[in-house]
């Protein structure tokens, strides 16, 4: 990694963790500047627009979570182990978020109404999301584990509903069971699912 990249990741890791605390759009350079030690002109040459960085931000973010969640179901075996593993690790992901909590939850409150690039790539982040959910419990029906007739959008959407659940549970309401409760509510999911 060329010294350039390592200043760019660095900037995009600090970026990242800003934007959970105060959003993409609250988020401002001089905020950015502040928080790395650089100037406005220093970040503005390496991202255009603040739109640019927040696109930046959110690929930064995608990249995180293909690496702590996605890989790591990828490289288990097929159907329901698969599937716990990937939602374990999305858990996980969640549960290990400082301030602010997972950025795409956040993001996706704060621009669900703001039409434009930024928004469309969230879009397509969670768009892709729901697939991969669906795609792994796919397996788990070719393996025999889950019954044949799942309707496998509705399952991604029961799940994907159920770690929008934990987030609000864990970090506005301080639900000291929020953990225990996801874990339950996804077991229940995959009894119904069989």
């Amino acid at each position: 990694m060329s010294k350039g990249d390592e200043t760019r990741h660095a900037i995009l890791t600090e970026a990242t963790a800003v934007a959970a605390k105060v959003g993409l759009t609250g988020m401002t350079i001089g905020q950015l500047a502040a928080h790395t030690g650089m100037s406005k002109s220093g970040l503005y040459a390496h991202f255009a627009s603040k739109e640019a960085l927040q696109l930046e931000i959110l690929r930064h973010t995608r990249e995180r979570f293909v690496d702590q969640v996605v890989r790591p179901a990828l490289q288990t075996p097929r159907g329901i182990a698969r599937l716990r593993v990937l939602f374990d690790a999305w858990v996980t992901w969640s549960e290990s978020m400082e301030e602010g909590g997972c950025l795409f939850v956040a993001a996706s409150s704060e621009l669900d109404d703001q039409p434009g690039p930024v928004r469309d790539a969230l879009v397509r982040d969670e768009r892709d999301w729901l697939e991969m959910i669906a795609t792994v419990a796919g397996t788990a029906v070719s393996e025999g584990e889950l019954r044949d007739d799942l309707d496998l959008e509705q399952f991604a959407y029961e799940v994907h509903a159920l770690t929008l659940a934990h987030q609000h549970a864990s970090r506005l309401l301080r639900d000291p069971k929020a953990l225990d409760r996801v874990h339950r509510a996804f077991d229940s999911l995959l009894t119904h699912s069989a």
